[in-house]
């Protein structure tokens, strides 16, 4: 369970809300010199960079989507899986334009043990939506919002809506209201208010500002305690 925007009215701001149970995902802040992300632990035994920002302005994340067959993880040349161009946008391995055209030419999968989808935004608020087996679009507008279901092709994951689940349409209507500069406080704002609790509570938000090349962020829900990294110069 996760919520992902980019809000691009003034200036460009892009807020995560990382909610996963920490018995099944084993996750850690994790700020470097030219990335910041939440490191999560796989059975390699490093910490994968699958949600961050990097000092170019690359920001990306995955979000959890029940899977479809068309997306299911398969090996070859033709196919990369979500997961590593996710991660490899994020290490600054991939342009945004060079992103676009991998998913333009590849069959992107799911990776073989989860189901995610992928928003990738550049620094100027370009935004691509990439979900397995069913396509991408590049966003346009004021904003651009994701959460854990299919937006392509919203019929697909529609079964199974959890109960009472309305974190897209509260973010919505908070963005909707924003009519002018979005700012990093109305970011927060749009975060702390789809905030998870319980289980599958929401971790770590981080809200992504370019122009201050900062990354502000809290953990387990702690609104009140915002930690700042801003990278350092080159």
């Amino acid at each position: 369970m996760c919520t992902r925007f980019v809000c691009r009215r003034g200036s460009v701001v892009t807020g995560f809300n990382f909610d996963i149970d920490p018995a099944v995902w084993d996750h850690q802040v994790m700020e470097e010199r030219d990335c910041f992300s939440i490191g999560i632990l796989r059975p390699d035994g490093l910490r994968h960079s699958y949600h961050g920002v990097n000092r170019n302005g690359n920001a990306g994340t995955l979000l959890y989507v029940h899977g479809n067959p068309e997306g299911v993880f398969r090996e070859g040349g033709g196919c990369v899986t979500v997961a590593s161009l996710t991660e490899r946008f994020i290490r600054g391995e991939l342009t945004f334009d060079g992103a676009l055209r991998l998913v333009r030419e590849k069959r992107i999968v799911y990776a073989p043990d989860t189901t995610m989808q992928a928003v990738l935004s550049d620094r100027d608020g370009r935004t691509l939506l990439v979900e397995p087996g069913i396509g991408y679009r590049e966003e346009t507008g004021p904003y651009s919002l994701a959460t854990n279901y299919s937006l392509l092709a919203p019929e697909s994951t529609r079964p199974f809506l959890v109960p009472g689940d309305d974190r897209y349409e509260r973010a919505a209507r908070l963005l909707d209201g924003y009519r002018g500069k979005c700012t990093v406080s109305e970011a927060f704002s749009v975060l702390r208010a789809v905030r998870q609790e319980g289980l599958w509570a929401t971790r770590v938000s981080f809200v992504y500002a370019p122009r201050e090349q900062a990354v502000f962020y809290v953990e387990n829900n702690r609104f009140d305690q915002v930690k700042t990294y801003r990278f350092p110069p080159q």
